[in-house]
């Protein structure tokens, strides 16, 4: 099991570590399920939360230092751009892709989080730290530039995460909290989406997919995320919509055609690109700060 003080000072000494770009007029083909999905119709697995998870997601904060680091952690994850501001380009928080703070089952979920690092990457064909992959949030889904490792909203993350993963088995986390995969009936429909998106998303994310003043995140355009987020990934996207949208109804209540349709009307506008090039570069330390 996981031991919290243990963990922040594990966050310390560590310093090594959510749509697309210009889209064709076809819309993207389903991709495989996203990684750690739950299947399709696993209802019992899509619905009930593990309780330890439960009692991770609820507890208060600890009195002190390192309460006041958890909730500053919090804190980014809920206004990121306010917090954050030299370290991201999208309007938008890191709460628009993990919902509840990352409290929420099947919506981005961070409970358990932390007990599943390190671990292997297929996107950089290696093994990574959390802080490896927080870095990738800041430079995909932020379309901005991740703050040292060693930095105190670095470590505040960490802390929140390893607060949220309090029970988990180190190396599995928690159960039934990851998204739950969808399949399609059909090929996904730009044209049936732009009309489901008018009727269910407009409302909120604005018929420019820019958002509304920070309530919610824009969708498309120069403000939302790269097209190296995980979100550009249609079976990704579809898969977070059906269960979490729209926004404060019920699970599913968007046909599985539907979520893909609307995902696939949603990538099919422009976006910042991921510029691989260039470098991430973080201030030297003395030997001493160690």
């Amino acid at each position: 099991m996981i031991a919290m003080r243990s963990l922040i000072a594990l966050a310390s000494l560590i310093i090594s570590s959510g749509i697309i770009s210009c889209a064709t007029s076809h819309p993207p083909s389903p991709a495989a399920a996203p990684a750690g999905a739950l299947a399709d119709g696993d209802t019992a697995a899509a619905d009930t939360a593990v309780d330890a998870a439960r009692v991770a997601a609820t507890a208060p904060y600890p009195k002190g230092a390192e309460g006041k680091l958890i909730a500053y952690g919090h804190d980014i994850v809920t206004k990121t751009p306010a917090l954050m501001g030299p370290y991201v380009r999208a309007g938008m928080s890191c709460e628009a892709c993990h919902n509840g703070a990352g409290r929420k089952p099947h919506a981005g979920s961070l409970l358990g989080v932390y007990a599943k690092f390190p671990q292997w990457n297929k996107r950089s064909h290696r093994f990574i730290a959390l802080q490896d992959r927080l870095a990738e949030c800041f430079l995909y889904s932020m379309n901005g530039r991740p703050p040292a490792y060693d930095s105190r909203e670095m470590i505040a993350l960490t802390a929140y995460i390893a607060f949220l993963s309090r029970g988990a088995k180190v190396g599995e986390g928690f159960s039934g909290q990851g998204l739950v995969a969808i399949t399609a009936p059909r090929k996904p429909n730009v044209a049936a989406g732009a009309k489901i998106y008018g009727q269910k998303c407009a409302a909120c994310h604005a018929a420019d997919g820019n958002g509304n003043n920070g309530a919610f995140p824009p969708l498309w355009g120069a403000k939302s995320f790269n097209n190296g987020a995980g979100m550009h990934r249609l079976a990704t996207m579809a898969a977070f919509v059906r269960y979490n949208m729209p926004y404060g109804g019920p699970p599913n209540a968007l046909a599985a055609q539907d979520a893909y349709d609307v995902s696939a009307y949603v990538l099919s506008h422009p976006r910042p690109k991921f510029l691989a090039t260039q470098t991430i570069a973080f201030p030297p330390q003395p030997a001493g700060r160690y």
